[in-house]
């Protein structure tokens, strides 16, 4: 019993160890069979796959002809590239691309007003700002009022008119005018009659009262307002009937009425002001300073007037030597040309008065040869070859009256001074970026 039992164990222990028997040998044989036969058409597959597209190799393998017209396309490709980069190239030389500069001509220098300086170090001169404010220049202004009660018979010259020196601007009419010129007529008749006689014939006294008597009515009319030429007009008439009051009065200077507040017909007495005439091709700025900045400046220096949007070049002319009462300040006195007749009384300006005193070397440029680029930098046109111009970046230190100094740049490098903005244009006109890095 104990080897039965011992048998149906080994049995059961050699089952599990090889649980498959002949059979399924058999079967699980034919399946590996079948999987391999399976993977090895599917390698061939992926061969094949392979030959045509060169999936396994990443390559591509070309036919004889496919080889022939890839080769035709490759030149085709290359000469447009060729024509592509020769293009480029002669727009470079045209336009100066791959410098970033730009070349003009002579004519466009010459139209645009183009001028190149040398950059130099010069000295920086103390200068003080103050507010300012436009004034007549009263040396060259004159009021034209008349000298007796009269009317305004007609006018002749209207506000903003430019009148000439002794030109007619008002007639006026007046009994006191017309008495003195009859006097003036009468006494120059008995002048005349005496000095006909002769003095052998009329005696001393009257010889010599009526002299005195064309003298004082001669006199007398030039008091009242007429000139020297008017009385001899009235005295080659020699009619009585001349003398009906009427006077001109004549322009003093040649100007600018600037006041002519009176209508016809009206009565106007001693003293009032008919037309104010200024001559404004030179003006006065008032520049207010406080005492301490006043005491740096003498007569006679230089000064910058920003005025309408333009600096203008001026020249202290009087300091003051009594404070203002509201504003303690005291005033320094400029003038400064209009020619122009761009600026008028009254106009607030903003003056920079250069002293004699220096703080030291700089480069200083006008302030239009330094321009803003398209990123908002700081920049100005620098000539390398003649007519060939490039932007080139600086910094700005400060501003100056009229200038600006600038650091970034050699001594000796040649800068456009006048008409960088043109330059700018037209380099902007040529696609190109117009500011360098």
């Amino acid at each position: 019993m104990n080897k039965t039992i011992t048998i149906t164990l080994l049995t059961l222990c050699l089952f599990v160890t090889n649980p498959l028997s002949a059979a399924d040998e058999h079967d699980h044989t034919e399946e590996e069979a079948s999987h391999s036969g399976e993977s090895e058409h599917e390698d061939q597959r992926k061969d094949e796959h392979g030959d045509e597209h060169g999936e396994e190799s990443g390559s591509i393998k070309l036919t004889a002809a496919d080889e022939h017209n890839h080769t035709e396309e490759e030149a085709t490709h290359a000469g447009e590239s060729e024509n592509e980069d020769q293009r480029k190239d002669e727009h470079d030389d045209e336009h100066g691309e791959e410098s970033g500069s730009i070349k003009l001509t002579a004519e466009q220098r010459d139209s645009a007003g183009i001028v190149v300086e040398t950059l130099t170090m010069q000295p920086i001169t103390t200068e003080f700002e103050a507010p300012g404010e436009i004034r007549l220049n009263s040396y060259a202004t004159h009021q034209l009022t008349p000298r007796i009660e009269a009317q305004v018979i007609s006018r002749h010259a209207q506000l903003g008119e430019i009148v000439s020196k002794g030109q007619p601007l008002v007639t006026l009419s007046s009994v006191t005018m017309a008495e003195a010129q009859g006097a003036l007529l009468i006494a120059d008749n008995e002048w005349k009659r005496v000095t006909k006689l002769g003095r052998k014939v009329v005696s001393e006294r009257r010889y010599q009262d009526a002299r005195i008597a064309v003298q004082q009515a001669r006199v007398r009319l030039l008091a009242y307002g007429m000139t020297q030429t008017q009385i001899e007009g009235l005295l080659s008439s020699n009619k009585m009937d001349q003398a009906d009051g009427r006077f001109a009065l004549l322009a003093p200077i040649t100007g600018t009425v600037i006041r002519d507040d009176f209508v016809t017909g009206q009565m106007v007495q001693a003293g009032d002001l008919l037309f104010e005439i200024s001559d404004e091709s030179r003006l006065w700025i008032e520049a207010r300073l406080d005492p301490d900045s006043a005491s740096h400046i003498e007569m006679g220096n230089p000064a910058q007037v920003l005025a309408a949007g333009h600096w203008v070049t001026g020249r202290v002319i009087q300091i003051h030597h009594a404070l203002d009462e509201s504003t303690r300040t005291l005033g320094v006195r400029l003038e400064i040309p209009n020619p122009d007749d761009r600026l008028h009384p009254g106009q607030f300006v903003t003056a920079r008065i250069q002293t004699a005193e220096t703080e030291g070397n700089g480069m200083v440029l006008p302030l239009d040869a330094v321009l803003r680029s398209a990123d908002g930098d700081w920049q100005v046109f620098v000539e390398h070859e003649p007519g060939e111009f490039e932007p080139k970046e600086v910094e700005v230190i400060r501003q100056l009256a009229g200038q600006i100094q600038v650091e970034g740049l050699e001594v000796g490098t040649r800068v456009v001074t006048q008409g960088a903005f043109f330059v700018q244009s037209e380099m902007a006109k040529s696609g190109f970026d117009v500011h360098n890095h």
